[in-house]
């Protein structure tokens, strides 16, 4: 195929099953999100460069897509949105009730490899909680990752949540001498532990005066009872989730903003890389607002890409989906023509029942009758209306048992109404 009609690399195109599938997870996050009480906002797609070179500095300029515009400013497309809601917060805060409980879903865009569970353009589900800086906002916004996959159809056999404490490893860094400037590479060593062959690691610490036999027995050591970890490993427990959960201090989370708790969502079997992850990050505000607005805050992300291929990993998960899909189908009813003769007929019920907020379909031209069905049935309709010579009287089809009901086209809609209040699904 000519290269001109493909999609670019990492970027992907949506037929209608695959647009359904999507809008299933966007369902999904925005329910769960209603239930916890956030509410949505958006941003721009297209940010000024300087934004994220400020949270990240300029080596994070070669993650990005990024160019100059004809107006000569340097910008890029977002990664990711936490800088632009702490610069939204910082500029709004004072209009709104704290905490604030903010959530979005949209597209993110990292010119980086394309891999399995991660392209270059994705969809990603931001929740945040700002101006809380209690461990219970922590454990509230790992609460809601929970029930976001238990929505979707996955137990406690299926995921994990892992905790850790990031400002653990800087204590435990500046103990052993490490200068403040090496600290975040201190952390990036940490952060690969898992990914790294352990004689590199091993490398890397010895030439930071760290001893690998010190960051192994800190792997080990439990937190202290009164700790930000003990209190949330609690708090969802009181919630009965507390299976979901446990305290593994190798996770600490890439990006440098982080500032207390962090956390990663993992499936328990199929080897996928995190499904979601976040923590507090209490000083990008006061970073981005130049210390005008101090805000503590504590954020998740969750990618659509990972989380589609957890679903199709997992039968119970796909099944669930799968159900969402049938009910969801757009067109309830379809009008079925036996006499072409009453073709306007139909097309004034077809609009009396779009009229009434049903979903209604009628087939161009005049196929046979079997083509119609077969078009009703394609299109998951419940019911069919079979308009004939008898015309005003018609017939009210059901598409699942085949069972039929005699009405007038005067008391369609109310047969109808009753008939879809009554149907299963």
């Amino acid at each position: 195929m000519d290269s001109a009609l493909q999609c670019l690399p990492g970027f992907r195109e949506f037929a209608p099953e695959d647009c359904a599938k999507r809008n299933y997870l966007f369902a999904t996050w925005r329910e769960v999100a209603r239930r916890y009480g956030f509410v949505e906002w958006e941003g721009p797609v297209l940010e000024p460069t300087d934004l994220f070179r400020k949270k990240s500095g300029q080596e994070v300029v070669g993650q990005l897509f990024h160019f100059v515009d004809r107006g000569e400013r340097e910008v890029a497309l977002r990664p990711e949105l936490t800088p632009s809601l702490a610069r939204l917060a910082a500029m709004r805060e004072r209009h709104y009730r704290k905490p604030l409980k903010w959530f979005e879903l949209g597209p993110c865009y990292r010119y980086e490899k394309p891999q399995k569970g991660r392209g270059r353009e994705f969809y990603q589900y931001n929740v945040d909680l700002l101006g809380e800086a209690g461990p219970e906002a922590d454990a509230e916004l790992i609460a809601l990752a929970i029930d976001v996959l238990r929505e979707l159809g996955f137990g406690p056999e299926d995921f994990q949540v892992r905790l850790s404490d990031r400002d653990a490893w800087v204590r435990f860094a500046a103990a052993r001498g490490v200068e403040e400037k090496k600290v975040s590479e201190f952390l990036q060593i940490i952060d690969k532990l898992e990914r790294e062959r352990p004689e590199v690691t091993q490398e890397k610490l010895v030439a930071l005066g760290i001893e690998p036999t010190e960051v192994e027995a800190f792997l080990q050591t439990p937190p202290e009872e009164n700790s930000a970890l003990s209190s949330i490993v609690a708090d969802l427990e009181a919630r009965g989730l507390g299976d979901f959960a446990v305290i593994d201090r190798s996770i600490v989370r890439g990006l440098a903003y982080y500032t207390g708790t962090v956390f990663e969502l993992f499936d328990r079997k199929h080897g996928l890389r995190a499904i979601a992850g976040g923590g507090r990050y209490d000083h990008l505000i006061e970073m981005l607002s130049d210390g005008k607005s101090q805000i503590p805050a504590v954020g998740l992300g969750m990618g659509d890409m990972v989380l589609q291929e957890f679903i199709e990993a997992v039968p119970a998960a796909r099944k669930k989906r799968e159900a969402w899909l049938q009910v969801e189908r757009p067109i309830e009813v379809q009008v079925l023509l036996a006499d072409p003769a009453q073709r306007s007929a139909a097309l004034s019920l077809l609009q009396t029942l779009r009229n009434a907020g049903l979903g209604a379909d009628l087939c161009f031209g005049s196929p046979k009758l079997g083509k119609q069905f077969q078009a009703a049935e394609a299109a998951g309709a419940k019911f069919g209306v079979l308009i004939g010579s008898e015309y005003p009287s018609l017939q009210v089809k059901n598409l699942r048992d085949r069972s039929q009901i005699d009405t007038t086209s005067d008391h369609l809609l109310a047969t109808l109404t009753d008939l879809l209040l009554k149907s299963p699904d």
